[in-house]
């Protein structure tokens, strides 16, 4: 494959992970190919990322697939890989000296002694990261690192040196991940792995399915997501107050110019800061989702007049002065609410039935007509019956209503879901992933 050929392929790759790469970017990565050459990979890592990438975010996806197209090594090591035992002496070793190049070297031969399955033949069979990592543990390893390093540096010093370590063996586990999928690729094709053993980037993670690491990511993401949301709406509210064409007015003005219309005149819009009603589903199935959508709306509290959430199980708790403060402590905010609010009576699964029942009995006074209320959750109600009147009620009293739904559209009204028969009194949406939310938020929430 020539380089060309080569640089589009990695370019569509990209896109295929939502970064969003076009003809001028490609142009521009070529040409810094051109002035770089192939001779260091790093330098041409680099120079294609300031090329072609336009947000922080999609960093971690750009280096996976420049690994895939742009590998370091093809095939495997040359040597014969040791044993378990002596692999692991060799990593605690390669550890205990931080050399880069000799973790690269033991990741290479820790996939070549461990990592293969299957057939190895085309569309079959490839190389496994988790199953190497499985069988070496590096993380284990960190007291005989210590060890080896000789160190015994008191207090502050001493974690310092153990946070040192755990960075390492966590370099050193991606540098195996990489390894596989790269070996994965001679075998099944570079095409198929970077479509199906990439991660997304955070902003496209599944709510459903993130992991603790993807949820954290997620979380870090809260802030700077909250800023740009409250430009675009910001945005939004300054379209908004030149308001509608008033034609009387507009035609008594054309007159001074033969009946053109050239300074139209506009109804003056006086806005009000809307209020904003959450009410969250936080039963175990959708409480990331729940979760990272209350700390990115109290984010957003300054563009609103009052912002107040309540959250439900089996029935319903006003949790609004418990997101206040999980602003501190966002990875525990879920857990203060289980612990603090009033969420369950009986086996803690969901019920919408009971639950909208009783926000509408205690708390619809918190609904008004200047208020917007959103509803998150899966529409899971375990059998039960809907409740339609009391979310009319809810509806009725709001300025708007809508409903965010973290599972695919396809599985609305599967099981025991009755997502359709909500989604034919308010309005439902999918929202599956950060991408989305934002989306939804710039687009959905008044000014």
């Amino acid at each position: 494959m020539s380089v060309p050929e080569r640089l589009v392929g990695f370019v569509e790759a990209l896109r295929e992970h939502s970064i969003l790469a076009g003809p001028g970017e490609t142009v521009d990565a070529a040409r810094v190919l051109a002035v770089l050459g192939m001779d260091d990979r790093e330098r041409v890592r680099e120079g294609l990322a300031a090329a072609l990438l336009r947000r922080s975010g999609q960093r971690t996806v750009f280096d996976q697939v420049f690994d895939l197209y742009f590998p370091g090594s093809v095939g495997g090591p040359v040597d014969e890989p040791g044993d378990l035992e002596s692999l692991r002496e060799q990593l605690v070793q390669v550890l205990a000296a931080g050399s880069a190049a000799e973790q690269q070297a033991l990741a290479q031969a820790a996939i070549e002694a461990f990592g293969r399955f299957g057939e190895g033949t085309q569309g079959a069979g490839g190389w496994s990261a988790y199953q190497t990592l499985q069988r070496l543990r590096p993380e284990t390893l960190l007291v005989r690192v210590l060890a080896a390093l000789g160190a015994e540096d008191p207090g502050f010093m001493a974690d310092v040196r153990r946070d040192e370590i755990r960075r390492r063996i966590g370099e050193f586990r991606r540098m195996v991940e990489t390894e596989a999928r790269r070996r994965t690729a001679e075998l099944r094709g570079r095409e198929t792995v970077a479509r199906n053993a990439v991660a997304p980037p955070s902003d496209r993670v599944d709510f459903l399915t993130a992991g603790r690491a993807q949820l954290a990511d997620m979380r870090r993401a809260i802030y700077p997501l909250s800023r740009k949301l409250a430009t675009r709406l910001a945005a939004r509210r300054r379209r908004a107050r030149r308001g509608e064409i008033d034609v009387r007015r507009t035609l008594r003005r054309s007159i001074a110019f033969g009946g053109v219309p050239i300074k139209p005149a506009y109804r003056h819009h006086r806005p009000g800061r809307p209020e904003l009603v959450l009410l969250c589903d936080m039963s175990g199935s959708v409480a990331g989702f729940a979760n990272f959508t209350l700390l990115l709306t109290q984010a957003l509290r300054d563009q609103f007049s009052k912002v107040r959430a309540f959250a439900f199980v089996e029935t319903t708790d006003e949790v609004t002065h418990l997101v206040k403060a999980g602003a501190e402590d966002p990875a525990g905010l879920a857990t203060r609410i289980h612990q603090e609010a009033r969420l369950t009576r009986w086996d803690g699964h969901s019920d919408y039935t009971h639950s909208l029942q009783v926000f509408v009995d205690e708390w619809l006074d918190a609904v008004g007509p200047r208020t917007s209320v959103l509803i998150l959750g899966d529409a899971r109600n375990n059998g039960g019956d809907p409740n339609l009147p009391a979310l009319r009620r809810i509806a009725q009293n709001a300025r708007r209503t809508y409903w965010l739904n973290p599972e695919a559209q396809r599985l609305w009204s599967t099981g025991d879901s009755l997502a359709h028969e909500y989604a034919s009194v308010v309005e439902m949406h999918e929202c599956r992933t950060v991408h989305q939310l934002s989306e939804l938020i710039t687009r959905l929430l008044p000014v």
